[in-house]
């Protein structure tokens, strides 16, 4: 993928989410995504891949992106860092602050990335540069700031240590494949707080880790956005990590999004089948679920969705109106969004919630 020119955008209307898991910091936060939409070429023509997305994230906290493989969710944030593919035509907005990034041009995407915001990638040995020290790939963002070099590998080393990387003043001389995949992914997220960003977006950056390094780049992930005040943008296909370090949720199918509200509250009593459906399939997220229940049939294919409810070929609830009709997203009670026709049905019989995440 690279920098792309983008098209004239279309507006949609304000939202005001409200998340009671942890207090807000901000009533509107610094990214506000609106019908963000984007059309890709495929064998059988132009789709909406991502479809009229909304949502915010909000200052000092984080908004988890969630879906099955193919729901959109990493093309999604990409499109934030202006980052599609040269094929793609992305309309909608993407607000930091006042400014709509799809209409910026290349060399302001530029400046945006880094300084603005900072993307922590899924493998650090691919996105740090094997030739590079560590110390010299945080101190090139730094010197780009005005620094010193002396002053640049010092605060080098500050970063380093900040993340949680032992002897961090002897190790800024390191190569990348000097350090373990955890400390690699704590040396790439290094990397992304250089530039001082007000927002940092995480596309799967535990899965290449094994369980008690993912939770402990989680715990990092959360104490960071606390310590210095990030907005923060979690994509990932784990509810169990979700579950560790979310504040908001928005769950994604087939380029849309399906619900959206704060995570304690989605996860503990879901108002979308889909939703509910991903819960159940994880048996560790839910107190009270002993066995996982498998999600049923495949996802749907963009290019080729279903008439009405992209769900309803393996919704269990689905009656003849879910074939027939997309349903919106909708406010169903204060701060939740759900896409669902039976929505407040769901809400009244949801009845296998657990009182705590894990």
């Amino acid at each position: 993928m690279s920098d792309r020119h983008p098209v004239p955008t279309r507006t949609t209307a304000t939202m005001s989410d409200r998340a009671p898991e942890r207090a807000q910091r901000s009533s509107a936060g610094p990214l506000r995504v609106r019908g963000l939409t984007i059309a890709l070429p495929g064998q059988r023509g132009t789709a909406d891949v991502v479809d009229d997305v909304s949502f915010d994230v909000l200052e000092g906290r984080t908004t988890g992106l969630i879906g099955e493989s193919g729901s959109g969710k990493s093309l999604t944030a990409m499109a934030l860092v202006g980052l599609i593919p040269d094929t793609g035509v992305a309309s909608g907005q993407v607000l930091l602050g006042d400014e709509n990034l799809l209409t910026a041009g290349r060399a302001r995407m530029r400046q945006v990335r880094g300084a603005e915001i900072s993307v922590v990638f899924q493998d650090p040995s691919t996105a740090l540069n094997p030739t590079m020290t560590i110390g010299d790939q945080v101190g090139e963002i730094l010197r780009g700031r005005g620094l010193s070099r002396r002053q640049a590998r010092e605060r080098a080393a500050d970063l380093l240590d900040h993340v949680g990387i032992p002897d961090a003043a002897g190790r800024v001389g390191a190569y990348p494949h000097e350090f373990s995949g955890g400390m690699r992914q704590r040396a790439m997220i290094a990397l992304a707080l250089a530039g001082r960003p007000r927002f940092v977006l995480a596309d799967e950056p535990t899965t290449a880790l094994d369980v008690t390094v993912q939770a402990r780049i989680l715990d990092l992930l959360a104490r960071l956005r606390d310590e210095d005040n990030l907005s923060m943008l979690l994509v990932s296909h784990d509810l169990r990590v979700m579950s560790h370090v979310a504040d908001d949720l928005v769950v994604m199918y087939a380029g849309r999004v399906c619900e959206r509200g704060g995570a304690k509250a989605v996860l503990n009593r879901p108002l979308h089948p889909y939703t509910d459906a991903l819960v159940r399939s994880v048996p560790s997220v839910r107190v009270r679920s002993a066995i996982a229940d498998p999600l049923p049939g495949s996802p749907a294919n963009p290019f080729d969705r279903p008439t009405g409810c992209p769900f309803n070929p393996r919704c269990p609830r689905a009656e003849d109106r879910c074939r027939t009709e997309v349903p919106p997203l909708r406010e169903v009670e204060p701060g939740r969004f759900s896409a669902c026709h039976f929505a407040e049905l769901a809400e009244r019989t949801s009845d296998t919630a657990a009182e705590d995440l894990l």
